[in-house]
């Protein structure tokens, strides 16, 4: 199948060229990185022009041109980045931070008209995934169970929640799992809740289901008219201590969360493999929530069910890593959509371990 409707922007006929796309947010260990060295990966052949807020950004090095830009939240954003795109003939803009992804998304159009492709999911579904408490709605609205949830904006209401342990986290926005934490016990949640509120009008409040063992990261590949191309799982390794952002000894005598609690770092690692039982729900899922593009799904299997927890509508922390084993979410939409290519839906990619690290560039002074 080849791309074409609404989502699609074909090349101009004659251009054999590589495409040149934009990636935001670069920097380091970021979800814009990922992207990066996913096109990297791939045998498309593409010229990379990298943007972000500062200099000293990992990201900035591994591409073709770099672009320091103001943040998304700046007036003169967009007029930037439709300069650069004109400037460097740019075909495709890959958005990666939140803030920039709603900026994009709802400006869409005057991307569209200048014919730069957005590999980016629904404006109104991209809003959803930032409010947690509205994606947790969502997903249960589409009849997948979530853990039991509530929305607090003072210290006196997270008093009504009794069922612990529980995360306790910002209620809208947040990205690699910042500022997410786990309580046990009714005064462990108020310190943690008034923390919170002191910076977040909003504080959400989720049950914390399953075991460290049986989390996953889930990637379904939807083209930009919602048909399926792929669904991708890995089981997330979390005790390790590049992989988790809080470990804690389980204090709660609940057995059956095992003898440590644990909340990924956003910096997966882990096993990928078929996994059908959680792709089956999660490809489910992103049809009834009308997902276009990528969408990442953080879900953990309890008692033989699957909990759905968050569900991002964007490329992941772990596009690269999916990248390895053959799923390349940035170029199939790509080639797909601007290249016009035959994409096999359902195709077979490696099954295997992926592991992380960390990696170091310097910076030579000028002489």
């Amino acid at each position: 199948m080849t791309g074409g409707g609404s989502g699609s922007h074909r090349r101009a006929h004659g251009n054999q060229g590589p495409v040149t796309v934009v990636v935001t947010g670069v920097g380091g260990a970021s979800l814009g990185e990922q992207c990066l060295k996913a096109l990297r990966a791939a045998s498309t052949g593409y010229r990379i022009i990298a943007t972000d807020l500062v200099r000293e950004s990992f990201g900035l090095t591994l591409a073709d041109v770099s672009h320091v830009v103001p943040p998304a939240s700046d007036e003169g954003y967009l007029t930037e980045m439709l300069r650069l795109c004109a400037e460097h003939r740019v075909e495709a803009l890959i958005p990666t931070s939140e803030a920039e992804l709603r900026v994009v998304s709802g400006a869409r159009d005057r991307f569209a008209e200048r014919g730069i492709f957005l590999p980016i999911n629904r404006h109104e579904l991209i809003c959803a995934g930032d409010d947690k408490f509205e994606a947790l709605e969502k997903i249960s609205a589409a009849g997948v169970r979530t853990p039991a949830h509530l929305a607090v904006e003072s210290i006196d209401e997270a008093a009504a929640w009794s069922d612990f342990p529980c995360v306790v986290k910002p209620a809208y926005g947040g990205s690699g799992s910042a500022n997410v934490f786990i309580a046990q016990s009714a005064d462990e949640l108020r310190a943690l809740a008034g923390y919170l509120l002191g910076f977040e009008e909003r504080v959400a409040i989720e049950e914390y289901v399953g075991d460290a063992h049986s989390e996953f990261t889930v990637a379904v590949l939807r083209d930009m008219e919602g048909v399926l191309i792929h669904s991708i799982a890995i089981r997330r390794a979390l005790l390790g201590g590049i992989s988790n952002r809080a470990k804690v000894p389980n204090r709660t005598g609940r057995s059956e969360l095992g003898k440590v609690l644990a909340i990924s770092s956003g910096i997966s690692q882990g096993r990928i493999d078929d996994f059908p039982e959680v792709r089956g729900p999660c490809e489910a899922l992103a049809e009834e929530l009308d997902s276009r593009g990528p969408l990442n799904i953080q879900c953990r299997v309890h008692r033989g069910e699957l909990v759905v927890f968050e569900i991002n509508p964007r490329f992941s922390g772990t596009t690269a890593l999916r990248a390895l084993a053959g799923f390349n979410e940035p170029d199939l939409l790509i080639r797909l959509h601007v290249l016009g290519k035959s994409v096999e839906r359902g195709f077979r990619y490696r099954h295997g371990t992926v592991l992380r690290g960390l990696s170091e560039v310097f910076y030579p002074d000028p002489e």
